[in-house]
């Protein structure tokens, strides 16, 4: 298992959720980490958490995958650290 995977598993062990938008920059880092560049049309109308994940992972346009991974990787490590018991 690589980097990238072992974070996917491990945000997911996070004892508090994390807010929105983190949770939008991890959707989007992640989306960019493994599909690169967004693709499709926007979702429109009244599909406003689908246009707001729309929205995040366009911002990352260009971005490389490798670049992405480890923004995630990164992400992750410093939420696990901010979960930690004091």
């Amino acid at each position: 298992m690589d980097s990238f995977e072992q974070a996917q598993q491990e945000v997911k062990t996070l004892s508090k959720k994390p807010g929105n938008e983190v949770l939008l920059r991890l959707y989007a880092l992640y989306k960019q980490g493994s599909e690169g560049d967004v693709s499709g049309p926007r979702p429109g109308g009244f599909d406003f958490v689908g246009g707001a994940k729309y929205d995040a992972w366009a911002a990352l346009q260009g971005q490389s995958k490798e670049e992405a991974r480890q923004a995630y990787i990164e992400l992750v490590a410093s939420l696990k650290a901010q979960d930690q018991p004091r």
